[in-house]
């Protein structure tokens, strides 16, 4: 299959990795890196979870979806945050300008790298755990994967390696 490299975004559950893996691959390979939580919280004077306790999980969902779809980026590893999924029209255009790379991590990985979810701002709808957030994920991060690397048993120099390889030959 042939892939556009011309961007790689990088999808998966917090703590996957995404900025992790997103510094060190654009290193290894000559691209900026783009962390676009940085960007939403830049671009609305606020951090994360503040926008999320002043505007709710919808209206947070909305700014990310608005602020992704925006992204013009060229050569570029791009980390958006892992909800970024709920918007449809930021993956479309994700899609559209480079090749969507799923970052897949085990839920009990997941659960040892996590700290706190708030002070990370993880879109958690109310009443929701972590388990219920990663059973609904999964299956729309694999929807919109054009490569999925699974991390199990991989350190984060490991994946970028293997996205290397991929770019590289791709």
């Amino acid at each position: 299959m042939q892939y556009n490299w011309n961007n790689i975004i990088l999808i998966g559950m917090p703590a996957s990795g995404k900025s992790t893996v997103g510094v060190l691959l654009a290193k290894r390979i000559g691209y900026r890196f783009l962390d676009t939580d940085l960007l939403i919280q830049e671009k609305e004077e606020r951090l994360l979870k503040e926008i999320i306790a002043v505007e709710g999980m919808s209206g947070f969902l909305a700014i990310e979806e608005r602020i992704n779809r925006e992204v013009d980026a060229r050569r570029t590893v791009i980390a958006p945050g892992g909800s970024v999924i709920y918007g449809p029209s930021a993956m479309k255009h994700f899609k559209e300008i480079g090749t969507v790379v799923y970052l897949k991590i085990s839920y009990e990985e997941l659960t040892k790298r996590l700290g706190n979810l708030v002070d990370r701002g993880v879109a958690l709808k109310e009443g929701m755990s972590l388990l219920d957030l990663y059973h609904e994920r999964v299956p729309i991060y694999e929807k919109y994967a054009d490569v999925t690397i699974d991390e199990v048993g991989k350190s984060s120099g490991q994946v970028v390696d293997e996205l290397r390889m991929l770019v590289e030959w791709g």
